[in-house]
C-alpha cells in the first residue's frame, strides 16, 4: 500500500484483465463475479491436487460444493449452476477413464488451463514491477512452479474473510453478475491529479461502448453505476454525446487497493513457497484437507 507506484501497477493489472477477457471472453464472463472466482480457484486448486492413483480425487461436484458452503462463498445452487455452465461451454470435462459410477471427477479442458496461467503470470508480473523480482523468469525456467502456488494461493484466499467479503464499495461490483469486469475496466482508466489531496477521474465513459464490449445491457451497466453514485463513490458529469466525466471516491480507491493488496501479497507468498521447494509441492495444507474433520 506504501509503495509509491502500487496504483499504477494495479491500473496496468487491471488493464491485464481486461486483455484477458478479449482473448477469452466466455472464461472470463464465468469468472467476473466474486463467487464464481472463488468457486474457479477453488475448482482449479482441486483439479492441480489430483493425485492420479486416486481416481476419486481432484474436482468433484461434491467437493467443490462442500467447500464453498462451508465458507459462505456460495450456495450450492449457485456452485451447482456454475459447474453446469462451465461443462455446457467445455471449459471443464470429465476426467477420462473414469469407471466408479459414486463419482464424477471433473479436470480443466486447455482453453481453461490457459486462461488460468496467463491470469497467474500476469499477477507475478506485476509483482516484478513492485520489487524489481525475477518471477517471470523463475516462472520461464520452472512453470511447474504455478502449479505449486496456484492451490496455496486458492486455500489461502478462501480462508480470508478480507477477500471473500469485499467492503461494500467493492462489494457493489464483484457480487453483481459481470461486476468485476466493470470495476477493472474503470479503475484501469483511472487519472490522478494532484499530489498532497489526489483526485481520481475518469474520462469520456461509455455505457454504450461498456455494453458493446462486454455484451451486456446498458441497464445493467447504468444500475450498477447508479447504485455506487448514490452511495458516493462516484459522481457523473454529463458530457456532449453519451460519454461521461466520472469522479471516483478515495474512499473506493483506497478500499479497492487495500482489498488488492490481500491478493497480491498471498499471491507473493504462494510464489516464494512455490519456487523454494523444488518440484515438490510446499509443505501446506492442500484445499481439500479443508473439508476433513479436526483431529
Amino acid at each position: 500500500m506504501a509503495h509509491p507506484a502500487y496504483f499504477s501497477v494495479l491500473k496496468q493489472s487491471a488493464r491485464h484483465l481486461v486483455g484477458l477477457y478479449d482473448l477469452f471472453p466466455r472464461v472470463a464472463r464465468l469468472v467476473s463475479s466474486q463467487q464464481k472466482w472463488l468457486l474457479s480457484q477453488s475448482a482449479y486448486a482441486l483439479h492441480l491436487e489430483r493425485d492420479p492413483d486416486d481416481p476419486l480425487s481432484g474436482i468433484t461436484a461434491a467437493r467443490l460444493l462442500d467447500i464453498m458452503v462451508k465458507f459462505g462463498a456460495a450456495s450450492r445452487n449457485t456452485a451447482t449452476a456454475f459447474l453446469a455452465e462451465m461443462l455446457a461451454y467445455k471449459l471443464i470435462r470429465d476426467v477420462p477413464g473414469n469407471t466408479n459410477r459414486r463419482s464424477r471427477p471433473l479436470e480443466p479442458t486447455e482453453i481453461s488451463a490457459d486462461a488460468m496461467q496467463k491470469w497467474f503470470r500476469g499477477q507475478m508480473h506485476s509483482l516484478d514491477l513492485l520489487d524489481a523480482g525475477d518471477r517471470i523468469a523463475k516462472l520461464d525456467a520452472d512453470p511447474t512452479i504455478f502449479d505449486r502456488a496456484q492451490p496455496v494461493a486458492a486455500k489461502k484466499l478462501i480462508e480470508n474473510k478480507g477477500w471473500r467479503d469485499p467492503p461494500a464499495c467493492i462489494a457493489a461490483f464483484v457480487w453483481m453478475e459481470n461486476g468485476g469486469l466493470l470495476l477493472d475496466d474503470f479503475m484501469s482508466r483511472i487519472i490522478v491529479t494532484g499530489a498532497a489531496s489526489p483526485t481520481y477521474e475518469v474520462e469520456n465513459l461509455s455505457f454504450s461502448e461498456l455494453s458493446t464490449h462486454y455484451g451486456l445491457s446498458r441497464t445493467h451497466i447504468r444500475r450498477l453505476f447508479s447504485r455506487a453514485e448514490t452511495e458516493g463513490w462516484i459522481r457523473r458529469q454529463e458530457s456532449a454525446g453519451r460519454k461521461r466525466r466520472l469522479w471516483v471516491s478515495p474512499v473506493l480507491v483506497k478500499a479497492y487497493m487495500e482489498w488488492q493488496a490481500i491478493k497480491i501479497s498471498t499471491l507473493s507468498q504462494a510464489f516464494l513457497a512455490a519456487a523454494t521447494t523444488e518440484r515438490k509441492r510446499p509443505s501446506e495444507p492442500r484445499l481439500a484437507q479443508l473439508l476433513e474433520p479436526a483431529s
